[in-house]
């Protein structure tokens, strides 16, 4: 029921995204990555606004994508709630000690699937600096499971003048990363500082091929 509904979901609002988005996608390595997903992956991405979830359906557009999500967005009113449950978005409970997310999660790649993960876990607050801290729940999740971790970048231009920015980037190995010697906490910090390096350095490629086009038209 999920896919059925993600699909008409996806089709009814391509227009409106064309609109409002207007989205650019630009590939750190499109042969490495392109908006093609092969078998189970985890994609992480910033968080700059309750639109990342929307732009990257549609960039991805042939993959069912799970989202984690916080429960409050499930409580905000009785639309919202429909909405989040019929696009098969995973539950996270902040003010509980409930971590059945993240089996669901695993189930979910187990069977090749896709999950979509914000490591922030919340948008910046004015002043403070990017990126976050990135939640240890993605960097457990891969982990575990050793599915491939697609970095994302976006820029967050929604509804602006301009075009909303979107960079995809390789792929990460997870075993390549892992230290079988070490215990979970070392690992778990060592994909995790290494994901949010990976965002940073999307971050900076980006804006570097902004300013290059920005030149050019001078």
């Amino acid at each position: 029921m999920g896919r059925i509904f993600s699909g008409f979901v996806k089709l009814t609002a391509y227009p409106a995204e064309l609109v409002c988005f207007r989205t650019k996608i630009h590939y750190e390595d499109k042969k490495e990555q392109g908006r093609k997903i092969k078998g189970a992956a985890i994609l992480i991405c910033n968080h700059t606004a309750v639109w990342d979830f929307a732009q990257l359906m549609q960039i991805f557009f042939g993959r069912h994508i799970r989202c984690l999500t916080a429960d409050l967005m499930f409580k905000k009113n009785k639309a919202m709630n429909f909405l989040m449950t019929h696009l098969d978005m995973i539950k996270i409970s902040r003010e509980s000690k409930n971590f059945s997310f993240i089996e669901e999660s695993l189930d979910v790649l187990n069977e090749g699937g896709v999950i979509e993960i914000y490591p922030e876990s919340r948008i910046l607050k004015p002043g403070e600096q990017f990126p976050l801290e990135f939640k240890p729940s993605a960097a457990y999740i891969a982990l575990l499971s050793r599915a491939p971790v697609i970095p994302v970048y976006t820029d967050g231009n929604y509804f602006g003048k301009g075009r909303a920015n979107v960079i995809i980037g390789k792929k990460i190995d997870v075993n390549t990363l892992i230290d079988e010697d070490a215990d979970v906490s070392e690992n778990i910090k060592r994909i995790n500082d290494h994901m949010r390096n990976r965002i940073v350095e999307l971050k900076n490629e980006l804006e570097k091929r902004k300013e290059e086009k920005q030149r050019k038209k001078i």
